[in-house]
């Protein structure tokens, strides 16, 4: 019979629960950076995992050493790419006039009246339309330059971090057995051999996509490079890197990418006549995206989503559209190797059934 004693106890009881969750979700938010640091090292860890079994099994290295030069391989990537691209970068970021959100709504303004003038010449009235809608003041200008100056400022400013994360990498990669071990202690005795399976599977296959992602980004970035330097556009290091940046998000990220770079285009050539200079060149660059997009969509993309976690591509774009609906930007980010590590470890206890079989049949 349920009392009132019983009743108030399930209430403390949940209410406990409640509040435990709350501290730990509050705990969490206070060392957010510190879980960036673990994030990032151990990705850095699953596209270590593969060299260091590289060094160890053809080189004939010790574990200790293959994780030493495994460590210097990824310093040398970072400090090559800080020495070639970062000085670049933020000597044209420091030059952009998109750094000043006045100066962003001044250029805005301008370019807005050019099109305006543009159209009013085709018999189009859409002069009296920006009017009455008042697209400058709805327009967040702010967003423009907040997203410049965070990857400036995050390039600028990222030695602690860098440190922080390079050491933890060093221990994933160097104690990754003691890290079995200590798991296979955690783990029931009944289901250890599906769990350390999995974990090997979910190794191999996101090592796979982390490397292949790094490798694409590297070559849209100089797919974009090059179409802006054959136009002749101002800064074209750093609009090229912020593109290639927004890659890292599917499918959006590259039509914000061409937009980012058409907009910028425009306002660089603020001062040029918009009907016979900046229209076309605008157009140019648009194109050049559009081609350096196909070459991705039917080479990068279907390699690193299909093959190297073995999903097909209707499959990864549903996944993504779904986070992306229910979880937005961030979803759309880790929504292919979440649904990676569902489907290994559905396959590994559910392998009987239906549904995990069809999602699950080539892995």
């Amino acid at each position: 019979m349920i009392t009132s004693k019983i009743i108030a106890l399930g209430i403390l009881k949940a209410t406990g629960v409640l509040v435990g969750i709350a501290l730990l979700l509050y705990f969490l938010y206070l060392i957010q950076n510190v879980l960036i640091y673990l994030i990032i090292s151990l990705i850095l860890t699953l596209i270590g995992n593969p060299i260091i079994d590289f060094f160890k099994r053809r080189l004939k290295f010790k574990h200790l050493f293959a994780t030493i030069a495994t460590l210097l391989i990824f310093i040398s990537l970072i400090v090559g790419f800080i020495m070639m691209f970062v000085p670049l970068i933020m000597a044209q970021g420091q030059n952009l006039s998109l750094l000043n959100t006045t100066t962003i709504e001044n250029n805005l303004t301008t370019l807005i009246s050019q099109i305006a003038a543009f159209l009013e010449s085709h018999n189009i009235d859409s002069a009296k339309l920006f009017k009455e809608n008042d697209i400058i003041s709805k327009f967040n200008f702010n967003y423009i330059s907040d997203f410049i100056n965070l990857i400036l400022n995050a390039l600028s400013s990222f030695g602690m971090g860098l440190a922080s994360v390079l050491f933890i990498t060093f221990f994933f990669l160097k104690d990754r057995v003691l890290f079995i071990i200590g798991a296979k202690k955690l783990i029931p005795d009944s289901h250890e051999e599906q769990t350390l399976n999995s974990f090997n599977k979910i190794n191999s296959l996101l090592s796979r996509y982390f490397i292949g992602l790094l490798l694409q980004l590297f070559i849209v970035f100089v797919l974009y490079l090059i179409v802006l330097l054959i136009f002749g556009i101002d800064n074209a290091f750093v609009i090229a890197f912020l593109c290639a940046v927004l890659n890292i998000i599917p499918y959006v990220g590259p039509l914000i990418g061409s937009i980012l770079a058409a907009t910028l285009t425009m306002i660089s050539n603020i001062n040029s006549d918009f009907q016979t200079q900046t229209l076309p060149l605008t157009l140019y660059v648009l194109i050049g995206f559009f081609i350096v997009q196909l070459i991705d969509n039917n080479l990068s993309q279907p390699f690193i989503f299909s093959k190297s976690v073995s999903s097909h591509p209707l499959e990864i774009f549903l996944v993504i559209l779904i986070a992306g609906f229910l979880f937005g930007i961030v979803g759309m980010i880790i929504a292919v190797p979440l649904f990676t590590i569902l489907k290994v470890f559905s396959k590994e206890f559910y392998p009987e059934n239906k549904i995990v079989q069809l999602f699950t049949k080539n892995i």
